[in-house]
């Protein structure tokens, strides 16, 4: 029985070309179950005219059940649109060994042939969600609920199953918390509550930052705040609202964040030096001994650089049978700007030619720590029998950070809470980026032409370029010496930075940002001229090219939202009406008909 994502309801969807034929069989047979759709609740104005599933797809892109077959492997027994990996990457590795309960995420690439559906709300949702919570475009996120247990009836002997859930959203802590409640029903009622459950979530509000949503799931409800862009760094991401608690099953003070000092527990003695990796894009694996512990360190990694955007890519859990596997593990060039978490232990052997290898196990003792000190050269990598820490011949551009160290130390001797330790590494973290990036924001700031340059009847001047040289030399007097104690060479690390893909994501965004700011300055500029004064010493041609022109902007500054003082898109479009007023009636006519686009 195959249970079809929304996007099959009515239209089948083609499988991915990339599909092998010698692997079609792999996936169980399907038959098409009609999932009862229903919009309910009360309506924001924006969401009136959605169709049904419409509010499911803003959430999820499909849902898969992996199976394990004894002549298959692992089969897709209850899908949406998906590929054959996806399979693989939904199953622990064979030498893991995860018993019971296991939830991890993975990520990977969108087939070519998919469509884009990027309607209006959810392009709203991006403009206002913080870097790090925008919509993949390019990618997938697969959550994974993991059940194994011992079942004599089976001829495996176990009972091996996956929910997964696939979306472009990368809320992490939030999918886990959904999986939570819809697994268990699903593992104990099969299909009918699974359909039940894509009713609920095709309820649900759109997911809008800065907005309180309670979520009816299941029987149970769950409420978040999605956090906004606007939102100071490190502040608490939920406030409370006047709901009754009463009706609140769950409330998540954090739909993303890993717990980072569990994360880096094992290798806490070289936080800065990772962190350092990561802002550089550096090429990073991950070795762990669960899917688990693979996908939550590598998620903590990408998120040390917070509020930066890391921009290359990064898989939470990576395997022999992903399509990428032979570009990643390739020795003809040098490895791509990737971070992969992996748990078979034949990776150990195929990536000993990366230049960062950082090896997770478990810490029984605080005693062990003390183990974690030295930086491990990459010859003493084997393959099976290494024990956990940091592989790299990397010299770190900072000295070492003793005091937050020292803090955290002090932490798991005196059995401090984790939340609290996590709180504590979360801010230096944050601190420290802060402290690296300010002094790149004042220098683009200085980027921006002056207003009084703004001439409303010329096109907006052009931004000065980003001249490396001058930058650095801004680094003596205004560099992160300013905010941050530490010592070293920030200058190497902020040269190696602007190789990087971070920094050219950033600086896409910031530089796209000032754009915005320049169009959004001239149509104010535009507003405050009397426009019925100037068409008078024109003629009737060169007032017509100029109410387009006009029209043109003020479609441009609605698409794109243009930060514009409130209520200058109103003006603006009142001073169009009244210049189109001034034309012949025939001209009023055709000006008044919208434009086709």
């Amino acid at each position: 029985m195959a249970l079809q994502g929304p996007e099959e309801l009515g239209e089948q969807l083609e499988e991915p070309e990339d599909l092998d034929d010698q692997d079609a069989s792999s996936i169980s047979p399907a038959e098409e179950i009609t999932l009862p759709s229903g919009l309910g609740g009360d309506d924001e104005p924006e969401e009136a005219l959605l169709l049904p599933w419409d509010r499911f797809s803003a959430w999820l892109h499909c849902i898969c059940v992996v199976g394990f077959d004894l002549e298959l492997g692992q089969a897709v027994e209850v899908r949406g649109p998906t590929r054959l990996f996806i399979c693989y990457l939904s199953f622990p590795d064979s030498n893991s060994g995860c018993l019971g309960d296991t939830q991890f995420c993975f990520r990977f690439r969108q087939g070519s042939n998919r469509k884009q559906s990027l309607s209006c709300f959810l392009e709203n949702t991006d403009r206002d969600a913080p870097p790090c919570l925008k919509r993949e475009l390019g990618h997938y996120y697969g959550y994974v609920y993991f059940r194994q247990v011992r079942d004599k009836s089976l001829k495996r002997g176990y009972f091996q199953k996956s929910l997964v859930l696939v979306s472009k959203l990368p809320y992490v802590t939030f999918f886990h918390s959904l999986l939570k409640i819809m697994a268990p029903e699903y593992f104990e009622k099969q299909e009918p509550c699974l359909e039940a459950a894509c009713n609920d979530i095709d309820r649900w509000p759109t997911p809008h930052p800065g907005r309180i949503l309670t979520l009816p799931i299941m029987g149970m409800v769950i409420k978040i705040r999605i956090p906004t862009c606007y939102d100071k760094p490190g502040t608490s991401q939920l406030v409370q609202s006047a709901q009754s608690v009463s009706q609140v099953s769950i409330v998540l003070p954090t739909i993303h964040e890993v717990d980072l000092f569990r994360c880096f527990h094992p290798v806490f003695f070289h936080i800065q030096m990772l962190w350092e990796l990561v802002l550089l894009g550096e090429a990073l694996v991950v070795m762990a001994p669960s899917p688990a512990e693979s996908s939550d360190t590598v998620l903590a990694l990408v998120s040390c650089i917070s509020p930066l955007r890391y921009c290359s890519d990064f898989r939470p859990y990576f395997t022999i049978h992903d399509s990428e596997f032979k570009e990643y593990t390739t020795r003809t060039q040098a490895p791509p700007s990737v971070i992969l978490g992996v748990t078979n232990p034949f990776f150990a052997k195929t990536l000993q030619h990366w230049p960062h290898i950082i090896r997770i196990g478990d810490m029984k003792q605080a005693g062990e720590m003390a183990k974690q000190m030295k930086v491990k050269k990459l010859k003493n990598l084997k393959t099976l029998d290494s024990k956990p820490g940091v592989y790299t011949a990397c010299k770190p551009y900072l000295n070492k950070d003793e005091e937050i160290i020292k803090q955290l130390q002090k932490g798991v001797q005196q059995k401090r809470p984790s939340a609290a330790q996590n709180a504590i590494l979360r801010r230096y973290f944050l601190e420290l980026t802060q402290s690296f990036i300010i002094p790149l924001e004042r220098y683009v700031a200085s980027l921006m032409p002056l207003q009084k340059s703004i001439c409303p009847w010329k096109s907006p001047p052009q931004l000065h370029p980003f001249i490396q040289q001058d930058f650095m030399k801004t680094l003596e007097k205004a560099g992160p010496q300013l905010t941050s104690r530490l010592k070293g060479d920030w200058i190497g690390l902020y040269r190696n930075f602007l190789k990087s893909p971070n920094f050219d994501g950033w600086f896409r965004t910031r530089r796209r940002e000032m754009i915005h700011k320049l169009e959004a300055l001239h149509l104010e500029a535009l507003c405050e001229e009397d426009l019925q004064q100037r068409v008078q010493k024109h003629s009737e041609v060169e007032t017509v090219d100029l109410v387009l022109k006009l029209k043109d902007k003020l479609s441009q500054a609605e698409k794109e939202h243009l930060p514009v003082r409130p209520g200058t898109l109103a003006k603006l479009q009142e001073h169009i009406e009244a210049v189109i007023l001034s034309l012949p009636e025939d001209l009023q006519g055709i000006l008044h008909k919208p434009s086709t686009p």
